[in-house]
This record gives structure tokens, C-alpha cells and sequence, in this order.
């Protein structure tokens, strides 16, 4: 009996053991707490990659836009181009081409200003339309900012603000968009993506309004 009583601990000690030295479980356990720590982790880098990518194309957007607005030229050879409210209008639709998948028009705004010198050779924001729903103002002023003195030093970062020259004008664009998370999490929140970008128009043109000789053009208002 004593035998048979020894010969049970000694296999019961053997299997404890055996159990104990057994990793095989510990590989699945490892994994099972690691799998969803590696998918937090992917997921949070897809993310970021597309913050990356959107800022990236919302500053191309507000280079293009500037860019194009320098190029607005209507006109004949015997009068300065104008600028007319369906260049504007054009100019908008290209920034909507661009943003292409980012419902810019819910979740942006697009402020362009032209930026002119003022009769007593201050700054001057002569007018100023905008795009998108996005309830923003223009950082430096709205449209006729700085028409008297010269109190209003341009616009852009202070103490590097863009100027214009006498007779010229520089399209100054502002741009502003609500991030929108690419997979529906808000891994780093909802942030405003802000750029700014600015053009001197590419050759002489009639400053002294925006035209809208008919058919008239929808003006896009920043009200």
C-alpha cells in the first residue's frame, strides 16, 4: 500500500513538472495579449499617415488657389485685364476638384484676399471672397481692412507680413479644414489644419473692382 501510495506522488510530482516546464501556452497567451495592442498600434499609424497626407494636400490646395487667382486675366490688348467674379468662381471650382473626397465644402473654408496698397501707401485688403461652410473669418481682416493710413501692416505672420507694391496686387489665400478621421476613430482628435499662401498677380491688371458684367456670376461672399 505504502509502495503503491509513493509510486502515485511520484507520478503526480512528475506531471507538475512536466506542466511547469511546458511553454507551449505561453506563446498563446503572449500572443493573445499583444494582438490587440499591435492592431491599436497599426490602426493609429494609418491615421497619422493620413493627418500626414491631408495637411500636405490642404497646402496644395492654398497654393493653387493663390496661383491661379494671379493668373486671372480678362481683358483685349487695349485695356488692363479684369477680374471678374466668375474667375473667382472658377478658381473654387478648382480648389473643389482638388479636395476631391475630403467634403472641403462642409468642412473648410477657402478666403481669398487681394491684397493692395492704399492711397496713402499703406496695406489694404480691397476685396475678399470666399469658399465653403466652415463659419471662419479671415485672420487679418475682412474685405476693406486698412483703406485709410497705413496702420495695417499686410498680411501674414507678424513681423514677416506679405506686402504689395504701388500698382500691384497679391492674392493671399487663407485655407482652413476640419480634419475628418480616415476609419471613423478620433485617435488625435479633430484637429483645424491651417495654411496660408500667397502669389503677386502675374502681370498688370485693373485694380479698381471686381467685374460682373452680365451674365452675372454668383459673388462668393465671405458674409
Amino acid at each position: 500500500m505504502t509502495a503503491r501510495i509513493a509510486h502515485r506522488l511520484r507520478r503526480i510530482r512528475t506531471g507538475i513538472v512536466r506542466l511547469a516546464r511546458d511553454s507551449g501556452a505561453v506563446v498563446m497567451i503572449e500572443m493573445a495579449f499583444c494582438i490587440p495592442f499591435l492592431i491599436l498600434v497599426g490602426f493609429a499609424g494609418i491615421e497619422l499617415a493620413n493627418l500626414t497626407l491631408t495637411h500636405t494636400r490642404v497646402s496644395q490646395i492654398g497654393l493653387s488657389a493663390a496661383d491661379n487667382a494671379s493668373r486671372i486675366a480678362f481683358g483685349s490688348n487695349l485695356s488692363l485685364p479684369r477680374v471678374r467674379e466668375v474667375d473667382i468662381n472658377e478658381v473654387f471650382v478648382g480648389v473643389e476638384q482638388q479636395a476631391q473626397g475630403m467634403d472641403f465644402r462642409n468642412n473648410g473654408r477657402i478666403i481669398l484676399s487681394s491684397l493692395e496698397r492704399n492711397a496713402d501707401g499703406g496695406q489694404w485688403i480691397h476685396w475678399q471672397r470666399c469658399y465653403g461652410n466652415l463659419p471662419i473669418t479671415s485672420a487679418y481682416g475682412p474685405q476693406g481692412t486698412g483703406a485709410t493710413g497705413t496702420g495695417f501692416p499686410g498680411m501674414g505672420r507678424a513681423g514677416a507680413e506679405v506686402t504689395a507694391a504701388d500698382g500691384t496686387a497679391v492674392m493671399f489665400v487663407e485655407i482652413i479644414y476640419d480634419y475628418r478621421p480616415m476609419i471613423g476613430a478620433t485617435w488625435f482628435g479633430t484637429p483645424r489644419i491651417r495654411s496660408t499662401a500667397a502669389f503677386n498677380i502675374r502681370e498688370g491688371r485693373d485694380l479698381s473692382q471686381v467685374y460682373n458684367p452680365a451674365p452675372t456670376a454668383p459673388v462668393s461672399n465671405c458674409s
